[in-house]
């Protein structure tokens, strides 16, 4: 049975194409749903023509590729909006999809379940509007928060402004709780995507090149120097970015701040994340 996924980011809206719990492809288009959403606290209507364009476009692609039941969830900026609501009755009147939207505890838990199983480990899950952090172990949550911080919202605030972003990113994250553990991290949603893409020298989106890309946290401090200096139109043209090549820098410096937040010396990027996490939560995933 083939069934499709569709995640309704804050930056960007992903498809997932399933057969008996297996991943055939994803695909990812920026939105930018997020977009205004701290400065007015609601959903602008170009944002919201964009994002449902896409989710309508997604459902037909894979309507096409042969999917027999098409789910779809919100996350942070969905939930936040005050007109959230609206939104989901939008996509509903343009093509028929019920979107679920998830809590950030939720959230944390499909990553971590798409990550690691019921495996032992923790995952960081650097969003637009919102970050998760959540470790298990033998298959129970051991810790897990989500901070209203992410690569939309940073921008919002602070453009590419590294002395901006740096004071904002050093608020919100101290607003985790303190926590200490030895376990294997791994990052996962587009940010950590684009930088292994990134580190890897590859210009399209490949699942298979990408996964399971080593960072260590200097490293990730010095990727941020360079993409918070370079041209936007320098990172849109060689590198993986597009429409979040303005973004990524600020996504960066966030991941490494969360990384020494919980003196994490070292990551590995995931490409199984909140969707493949979603399928098993549906019980569609091996």
């Amino acid at each position: 049975m083939k069934i499709a996924i569709i995640d309704i980011g804050s930056n960007s809206v992903r498809l997932a194409l399933l057969a008996d719990g297996k991943t055939i492809y994803k695909r990812l288009a920026s939105t930018r749903l997020g977009s205004g959403l701290d400065a007015y606290g609601r959903l602008n209507a170009q944002a919201i023509e964009r994002t449902v364009k896409a989710i309508c476009d997604f459902a037909e692609a894979a309507a096409y590729d042969g999917a027999e039941k098409v789910y779809a969830f919100g996350t942070a900026a969905v939930r936040s909006a005050a007109n959230g609501e609206e939104f989901v009755s939008a996509v509903y009147r343009a093509c028929k999809i019920e979107v679920d939207v998830v809590d950030g505890v939720r959230e944390a838990r499909l990553g971590i379940l798409g990550a690691f199983g019921n495996a032992d480990g923790g995952i960081i899950d650097v969003g637009g509007a919102s970050t998760e952090v959540t470790y298990q172990t033998g298959g129970k949550t051991a810790y897990t928060h989500s901070v209203n911080v992410g690569t939309v919202r940073l921008f919002d605030a602070a453009g590419r402004d590294k002395r901006k972003l740096e004071r904002i990113i050093e608020e919100r994250v101290s607003q985790y709780p303190a926590f200490s553990s030895s376990l294997p991290v791994r990052a996962i949603g587009g940010t950590a995507t684009r930088m292994a893409a990134i580190k890897r020298g590859v210009c399209q989106y490949t699942p298979g090149l990408t996964d399971g890309t080593p960072f260590g946290r200097d490293e990730l401090y010095a990727f941020a120097d360079k993409l918070l200096t370079a041209p936007v139109e320098t990172i849109r043209a060689n590198t993986i970015c597009g429409d979040a090549s303005d973004i990524i820098g600020g996504g960066c410096l966030l991941l490494a701040e969360i990384m020494r937040r919980f003196s994490i010396e070292s990551i590995t990027v995931s490409e199984s994340d909140n969707i493949e996490g979603y399928a098993a939560a549906l019980g569609v995933c091996n």
